[in-house]
């Protein structure tokens, strides 16, 4: 899967420099991967909010943001093509 363009999430950016210049959520150095580790092993964004410096609203901009990017169609020019007839 292709990585998403953070670049058009609003609550987010990179800055060379900070943080090797990951994607962190806007004014702070909390890396956006961080989020999603911690969901991934059963926080909840309510306790994200309270360990981090980062707001409710943030943290659900950057999940709706990433949810409509990976159900965005592929384009035609860089879809995969399927032989029909494999060797």
């Amino acid at each position: 899967m292709a990585s998403l363009d953070w670049s058009q999430c609003p609550v987010v950016e990179s800055v060379p420099g900070r943080l090797s210049g990951a994607w962190v959520f806007r004014d702070t150095r909390m890396p956006v991967s961080a989020v999603f580790l911690n969901l991934e092993v059963g926080a909840t964004v309510d306790e994200i909010t309270e360990w981090f410096d980062i707001s409710k609203e943030q943290i659900i901009e950057v999940l709706e943001f990433a949810a409509r990017s990976v159900a965005a169609p592929v384009p035609a020019e860089t879809a995969p093509v399927l032989d029909a007839h494999p060797v």
